[in-house]
């Protein structure tokens, strides 16, 4: 296993790290291991926007949106040579 120090740790970090492994009911270290497992875990692909914009609307069953009639407001580029240099 490794080890890991820390430096420059605000004393308020430490007394909230050992309040809550005493609310866990664990020592400060495996409160601390549990804290990194769990921000390592989470990849980004699973916190991703599109994933939690549709994570909202599935419990709802979905949302259908109209698509807007495409218009074209010029036209398309003409890429025939004209005989220019």
């Amino acid at each position: 296993m490794a080890s890991l120090t820390i430096r420059n740790l605000d004393e308020s970090i430490k007394a909230g790290l050992r309040l809550r492994a005493a609310i866990h009911g664990h020592s400060m270290e495996e409160e601390v291991r549990q804290i990194l497992r769990q921000a390592v875990q989470a990849s980004p692909a699973e916190t991703g926007l599109g994933l939690r914009i549709h994570s909202r609307f599935a419990a709802i069953g979905g949302v259908d949106l109209p698509l807007p009639e495409r218009t074209y407001i010029r036209p398309p580029p003409d890429f025939k040579d004209k005989g220019e240099p």
